[in-house]
């Protein structure tokens, strides 16, 4: 009998929020407001199921979705709640398909909740993986792009109600481009919906199980924390995370433009790191680490700035001077590092072409 996974608990809403805030990089928008929303459907009744790829026959088609827009715009313009619907049910009524599951485009912050979001009000499962295993700032910079997904038919959903259908589109870069117009018309967040994809596509081309590991992040931190235990040690043990810097923000430069949020964050060294500095480049997410003008950290390896004694993830659009951060680092999912993706997903691609990539 196929495995037919597992249900959320209300308690792993929070730890979800913190492991998709870590593999977020800073990024895929707020995880605690994806996390009150996910918890009012289920207190209002609705189940949270998560299932392997493997539990779905190989013709179901599943649908990605996912927030486009600059995530520091969450903070001020919440959801209204239905947008990834209203995005799942245009593709459907524009292919004359249904779906059969929904899986997030990336389960970096709270994109790793929008497919929940979706999935429980059209009584659907969630598929356990994504196209990321972190955030990234570009429609195109999925592994489901990257390696054959079509670009159209796609669909756009606002607060208001608008719901707009890219019916032809001649390849993922024109998606982006087209879709983050369409986002900044919108107020510079929207929900998108791409094609559906066929199950057994997404056996090769997602990175699996990595709602579960968000999960497992999660709760090694909230166990830790309970503990009085070292938060890093134990995101060392349970995620392969390396302290890369700790330190205080005495600088932080963001601006709105494109449909980003683009800018640097500058940290002085304490501890270990005294006498040292840190600076951090951003487009949404973190994208490159410094350490005393040295590259140490580049994308697509994720970095990220925790409360240091906490372990708390701190997303970009919340940095500001004088907060005392850890930064960790984590290696990238093998589907990520290979020539394709790197063209898409390294350093060049987000306008660093002298810095070579050296993975984790």
């Amino acid at each position: 009998m196929a495995d037919r996974g597992y249900l959320l608990t209300e308690p792993d809403l929070h730890a979800l929020s913190i492991g998709a805030g870590i593999l977020g990089t800073g990024g895929g928008g707020n995880p605690y407001q994806g996390m009150l929303r996910c918890r009012e459907l289920m207190r209002g009744g609705a189940e949270l199921r998560v299932i392997p790829i493997d539990a779905l026959p190989d013709d179901a088609l599943v649908a990605e979705v996912g927030g486009i827009g600059a995530p520091v715009v969450s903070i001020e313009k919440l959801r209204e709640g239905r947008e990834s619907l209203r995005a799942i049910r245009a593709l459907e009524q524009e292919t004359g398909i249904r779906i059969a599951a929904t899986i997030s485009a990336e389960i970096g912050g709270s994109n790793a909740m929008e497919p929940f979001i979706a999935a429980a009000h059209a009584g659907l499962p969630v598929v356990d993986g994504d196209g990321m295993g972190r955030a990234f700032p570009e429609v195109q910079m999925t592994t489901y792009f990257i390696y054959g997904q079509n670009p159209a038919p796609a669909a756009m959903a606002d607060d208001k109600g608008n719901v707009v259908i890219f019916r032809e589109i001649v390849d993922m870069y024109w998606l982006e481009r087209l879709a983050r117009d369409v986002a900044v018309g919108m107020g510079a967040a929207a929900m998108l919906a791409t094609a559906p994809m066929r199950a057994d596509f997404l056996r090769g081309a997602a990175i699996p199980g990595t709602v579960t590991q968000a999960l497992t992040i999660g709760r090694a931190v909230l166990d830790a924390r309970a503990r009085r235990q070292d938060v890093l040690d134990r995101l060392a043990k349970v995620a392969d995370a390396r302290l890369m810097f700790t330190g205080r923000i005495i600088d932080v430069r963001r601006e709105l433009k494109g449909g980003f949020a683009r800018g640097h964050a500058v940290i002085e060294g304490h501890g270990a790191y005294a006498g040292q500095e840190a600076r951090i480049a951003i487009q949404n997410e973190n994208l490159v680490l410094w350490i005393d003008g040295a590259a140490r950290v580049v994308v697509p390896d994720l970095i990220m700035n925790l409360v240091e004694e906490t372990g708390e993830p701190i997303t970009t659009e919340v940095l500001r001077y004088g907060q005392r951060v850890a930064t960790i680092a984590l290696p990238a999912h093998p589907l990520l590092k290979t020539p394709e993706a790197l063209k898409v997903v390294g350093p060049a691609a987000f306008g660093y072409p002298d810095i070579p990539y050296n993975p984790l």
